[in-house]
């Protein structure tokens, strides 16, 4: 019987436990004391991380839990988990809105309840390939920062005690239009904190999350469909556990515009192609290394009528966006080592340019009004105002691919 749990542990994060329950028993009383009685808003809930982070921080029994999700089947399925795991915490006001957090709807249950004291914002685009064409990039650009500056006016009515929003790995040097969207993100948010604390976290691939690759992996294998990964492409993974962990201890423990991320050294990265190798071996297959797409998806016939050897397609990553390695922290940042066992913050940041912030927002405003543009003049807009933004372009997408 396959266990993915186990699987990770041993073959992606090479963890036998989470690498930050050392930190959570360490700080467990100032948990439960900041959050024991609270009122929680998740937004982006139902999701691999946001709900990750709601099994995080249910154990120090918050009052309330209201979660916030546009996936209104993944909201049936987290509550059903929740009510199914033993032993787990869930208040009695407990409220799953299959809602759009930049809605109307959303604003009346916000300002209905006055607020709330903790929120937790994991909606986002995450994905590299979201930046396939201008109409792409301009939802990407709604939801990661325009649509964020818009929750933050909202949560600047009722301030929160706490308010955590997720940024990524790809967030320091960016080269995507996603990394560069979140790099922004944190400025976006660091600029309301002189009206409440906000925190957020730079951490590595969620192992297995939904629609990453090596959850797509399981998709194909259980279609008997063949695998395709970039074989130069390496990346630091962390379990789901894991990144619920960080999120709740950035939110609830980290000073005000402090930055966190896990301390993963670089022997610790993986490549795609090495997962894919390992899964298929977990399922009992051999692999048979295609030199194209074409050629795997003709070879995956032969798994129907009971073949072993299971078609592969591993090749040099040619995509726009695509780094070929990562990083947590850029050369300008002060970080703190010795606060946690087991997380780096970014300490130091100041507010910033609230008018240059506001020139951004002008000018994306302006280009999107526009009846035709280019990804070359949103690139244009996001550099003039992240200097160090070095966008590859390749000319192609991950979705030209399986």
């Amino acid at each position: 019987m396959f266990n993915l749990d186990q699987f990770v542990s041993q073959y992606v994060t090479k963890r036998p436990t989470s690498m930050f329950l050392s930190d959570i028993e360490a700080n467990k009383d100032v948990l439960s004391e900041k959050i024991a009685g609270k009122s929680v808003l998740v937004i982006g809930g139902a999701g691999s991380i946001g709900s990750s982070f709601i099994k995080a921080i249910l154990p120090f029994k918050p009052s309330t839990l209201v979660v916030v999700d546009i996936n209104e089947n993944a909201l049936a399925e987290l509550t059903r988990d929740l009510r199914s795991t033993r032993g787990m915490y869930v208040p009695e006001d407990y409220i799953p809105y299959p809602m759009d957090f930049s809605s109307p709807v959303f604003e009346k249950m916000f300002r209905r309840r006055r607020g709330f004291d903790i929120v937790g914002n994991f909606s986002a685009h995450k994905h590299v390939r979201s930046e396939k064409d201008i109409y792409s990039v301009e939802a990407l650009l709604q939801n990661n920062v325009l649509c964020a500056k818009q929750l933050l006016d909202l949560l600047a009515e009722y301030p929160p005690e706490e308010y955590f929003c997720v940024s990524t790995d790809k967030a320091a040097n960016p080269v995507n239009i996603m990394g560069a969207s979140k790099r922004i993100m944190e400025d976006v948010i660091f600029s309301y904190s002189d009206r409440f604390p906000v925190k957020t976290a730079r951490f590595a691939n969620v192992a297995f999350s939904n629609g990453s690759l090596p959850a797509g992996f399981l998709a194909r294998i259980s279609k008997l469909q063949p695998l395709s990964a970039p074989s130069d492409v390496r990346r630091f993974f962390v379990s789901m556990e894991e990144s619920g962990q960080i999120c709740l201890l950035s939110c609830i423990l980290g000073e005000n515009r402090a930055i966190f991320f896990p301390k993963l050294k670089e022997v610790q990265m993986m490549t795609f192609d090495a997962i894919g190798t390992e899964l298929l071996k977990a399922h009992g297959y051999e692999v048979l290394k295609c030199n194209s797409d074409a050629e795997a998806v003709n070879n995956a016939e032969e798994l129907k009528n009971g073949s072993k050897l299971y078609p592969v397609h591993y090749a040099v990553s040619d995509t726009s966006g695509e780094k070929a390695f990562e990083e947590f922290v850029t050369d300008t940042e002060t970080v703190d080592m010795d606060r946690f066992l087991s997380l780096g913050v970014i300490t130091g940041k100041e507010i910033p340019d609230k008018e240059k912030i506001a020139l951004l927002f002008k000018n994306l405003y302006e280009v999107f009004k526009k009846e035709a543009i280019t990804k070359d003049e949103i690139v244009a807009v996001m550099k003039s105002y992240l200097l160090n933004f070095d966008h590859i372009e390749m000319g192609k997408s991950l979705d030209s691919k399986m």
